[in-house]
């Protein structure tokens, strides 16, 4: 399992890298086809309720897969994306069944 992490405008958060590489791992264990992960943080000033954004991208065989979101805290977001993320995961796992 390879994560990598950027921080955009951001200080380096260990804490949230672990958070975030925890909630990975389990995509990583259930969906075994998984390559690496690229995860972004970004701060949006211009939206101050909902201005932490997350954006994952998951490298696989075929297109990758990308989500993002938009919350008030990181963690919220993290949790956000790779929920929207493993919808993704089990659309492709189907297609992959099938053949």
């Amino acid at each position: 399992m390879t994560v990598n992490f950027q921080y955009v405008d951001l200080d380096v958060s260990e804490t949230l890298s672990a958070f975030t590489e925890d909630k990975l791992k389990k995509l990583f264990d259930r969906y075994e086809f998984l390559i690496s992960a690229t995860v972004h943080f970004k701060q949006d000033d211009n939206q101050h309720d909902s201005g932490k954004i997350c954006n994952i991208e998951l490298s696989l065989p075929g297109p990758r897969i990308f989500a993002t979101s938009s919350e008030a805290n990181f963690e919220v977001a993290v949790r956000e994306t790779v929920s929207d993320l493993e919808r993704q995961l089990k659309k492709r796992k189907e297609v992959y069944n099938m053949h």
